[in-house]
């Protein structure tokens, strides 16, 4: 290996990147000399290793650190020499360009990832045009059930399919592929036949299935509560549970946080005024379980789910839900979040 002035020079008077880079190859490079010289180390005795071990890892250094230096310089240098050749005028003030924001439904996705990935979820996702069973059968609908109607429901011509009407769909595709116990959510577009300021004919859900042996109604009071205090940010929200009845659970509940509304604005916590209904929710009927293949003698549990739009109406002000869904660029400014205010969300789960 050369002395360690002469390799110093050399770096001092590499004329470009080009040859820089040469010069580091010889003597750092796989093959170079110094790196020769290292792996020579393991021949000699311990006492000499660890004295020439310690001379060649301060060479190795104080090389690379000059060839760092030099290669700064050089490369400013090329790239100066460049410009002065190149036909653009970087004197030109640049274009601007409008800062991106995140859709609220989106900002909101991402919480409700972040709440429920927290606490052990795990995400599931399905098709948007279902069949009957899936979207009605399974989930214990009679045949003359009104959401089965063409006034509520978008079908295929045609056919049995239609959009679906709510995401419990993904619930009944879930239960059938991985069997229980299953604690999953799910989030999607789900369609029907309604439009004004707080409904329009395709919104979000989000929904929540978990079952296990032992699953009790205090499980599911638990979890939505902690859910909402969490996700509005509130350290006591009063909530109560009305009995309800939905065709997939039994016995079923609609769940109401207290509120009030002054000058406009939200207030929610025990000072409230009044009650929002904020979810419906319940234990899974045995039915739905035995449609599945899950005995209902050995396995309970609950599912629960709510508008996301609702949500961020709610939570950050929006007062048409119809917004939500125009291409109002104004509107997003007013609304939107930058990529900075997105929470983390888990490992294992995404926006979808």
């Amino acid at each position: 290996m050369e002395n360690i002035k002469d390799m110093l020079k050399k770096i001092a008077a590499a004329k470009d990147t080009k040859a820089l880079e040469e010069i580091r190859v010889a003597v750092l490079g796989k093959s170079g000399s110094l790196t020769a010289e290292l792996k020579a180390l393991g021949a000699l005795p311990e006492a000499e290793r660890k004295k020439k071990g310690a001379e060649l890892n301060k060479v190795r250094e104080e090389i690379s650190v000059a060839i760092e230096a030099k290669y700064k310089t050089l490369a400013v240098a090329e790239i100066n020499e460049k410009l002065k050749s190149s036909p653009l005028d970087i004197t030109l003030s640049h274009v601007g360009c409008a800062e991106g924001c995140v859709h609220p439904i989106s900002q909101v996705k991402d919480e409700l990832l972040a709440i429920f990935g927290a606490m052990g979820f795990k995400y599931a996702d399905g098709p948007d045009i279902e069949d009957d069973f899936h979207n009605f059968l399974a989930l214990n609908f009679p045949l003359e059930h009104p959401a089965r109607s063409t006034q509520d429901s978008f079908f295929i011509a045609n056919t049995e399919n239609l959009l679906r009407t709510q995401t419990s769909d993904v619930q009944i595709r879930a239960m059938e592929k991985s069997g229980a116990p299953i604690k999953i959510i799910t989030m999607g577009r789900v369609y029907r036949r309604d439009m004004d300021a707080t409904h329009t004919p395709t919104f979000h859900q989000i929904e929540g299935l978990y079952i296990g042996k032992g699953v009790t109604m205090a499980h599911l009071k638990g979890c939505l509560m902690d859910f909402l205090r969490t996700f509005f940010e509130v350290e006591d929200i009063p909530v109560r549970f009305r009995p309800h009845y939905f065709p997939f659970t039994e016995p079923s509940a609609e769940v109401d946080m207290r509120c009030s509304f002054a000058n406009g604005e939200l207030k929610i916590g025990p000072d409230g005024n009044r009650y929002m209904e904020m979810l419906g929710c319940g234990m899974v009927h045995p039915q739905v379980l035995k449609n599945v293949g899950i005995n209902p003698d050995e396995y309970q549990g609950f599912a629960f789910g709510t508008g996301i739009e609702r949500l961020a109406m709610l939570k950050y002000g929006v007062s048409d839900m119809r917004k939500m869904f125009e291409p109002d660029m104004r509107w997003l400014r007013s609304y939107g979040f930058r990529a900075l205010d997105v929470p983390s969300v888990p490992a294992g789960l995404s926006r979808k």
